[in-house]
């Protein structure tokens, strides 16, 4: 027997307008009564039909996130945080792969409007501002560090800081000839991170040598490995390095020890992301740890917003935390 809200709302001794409020996440319900429909929800397994409440809304039911490549885990685990927090609005995601090439990032984005999904979530890699939409044409939230002067909701945390923190660590230690892996001026992600690194150093007190920096088209664990035999085979190798993510230090550590060499005694590594991977590898790697849960809540909420009509809200520009994940690969074992 189909359950529907009048069956709910009898139970939990509300109007069916509050059991209704409550199933499409409106704020603005009594503590106690949102408690009480909860309940009745629990109780009697009641399930909106979305597809004929999207109907009368005029709305499809789904948003899209673009994304550079599921192959990064980083981007794997945002997507499935992006999930939870979209399924908690009631819509599904549709999720697109670019490769962080401009040329597939604006043929996704031009193909995206109000016939296929509701709104999108963007991590752009090499989108310019001619590549967006105008305003109102579909709501956009943009992820991630990639800079594009642009009126559109961002969501990101601080790369400059979160990679001066990481370097900042690295010369607490004591490390002099601190290296970084993964330069590549394509990247609006790797200009900042290679900002912070730089800020790092001369908040340390230490030089700045273009020689350190290893540049890196992939961030992948095959490419950190290739540098850091690099690095590891100049004149003067350095005793640290800062890796833009994760992949890149863990193939960075494996580098270190094909080499007869020890993390961290001879190199202590830092990783950025803090992928599940991060905190098994032997040895741990210390990583910066961006707090993924809260970026993809604070987008999703971002795009409810202007689906649900807060269009003429200014673009919002809000920063996520992150923390300085401290284990072994820096600290020893």
């Amino acid at each position: 027997m189909t359950v529907t809200l009048k069956d709910v709302a009898t139970l939990a001794g509300v109007s069916v307008k509050t059991v209704s409020n409550v199933v499409n996440g409106y704020a603005f319900v009594k503590p106690e009564n949102r408690r009480r429909v909860e309940e009745a929800l629990a109780a009697t397994g009641y399930r909106p039909n979305v597809g004929a409440r999207n109907l009368r809304r005029g709305r499809t039911g789904f948003l899209a996130l673009m994304v550079p490549e599921l192959s990064i885990p980083y981007f794997g685990e945002l997507a499935g945080l992006v999930i939870t927090a979209a399924q908690k609005r009631g819509w599904s995601v549709l999720i697109e792969q670019t490769q962080g090439t401009r040329s597939r990032e604006r043929e996704t984005l031009s193909s995206l409007g109000p016939h296929l999904v509701d709104g999108a979530l963007v991590h752009p890699e090499a989108l310019e501002a001619a590549d967006f939409p105008s305003p109102g044409e579909i709501p956009l939230v943009m992820l991630g560090e990639h800079a594009v002067d642009v009126p559109i909701d961002h969501v990101a945390i601080d790369n400059v800081l979160a990679a001066q923190t990481a370097v900042s660590h690295l010369a607490s230690l004591g490390r002099t000839r601190i290296a970084a892996i993964g330069r590549n001026p394509a990247r609006g992600t790797s200009s900042q991170r290679l900002a912070g690194y730089q800020a790092g150093l001369a908040a340390a007190g230490l030089s700045y040598s273009d020689s350190l920096v290893a540049p890196a088209e992939k961030w992948h664990r095959s490419v950190g490995a290739a540098a850091m035999r690099s690095l590891l085979g100049s004149a003067s190798p350095p005793d640290a390095v800062f890796c833009f993510n994760d992949l890149l230090a863990i193939g960075a550590m494996r580098a270190v020890a094909e080499l007869g060499l020890r993390v961290p005694e001879d190199v202590a590594i830092v990783g950025f992301d803090n992928n599940e991977e991060s905190a098994f590898s032997l040895p741990s790697l210390t990583t910066i740890a961006p707090d993924k849960a809260a970026l993809a809540e604070a987008a999703i909420d971002l795009v409810h917003r202007r689906i649900t009509g807060d269009k003429a809200l200014p673009a919002q520009d809000i920063q996520t935390p992150f923390a300085l994940e401290v284990r072994e690969s820096t600290r020893g074992r």
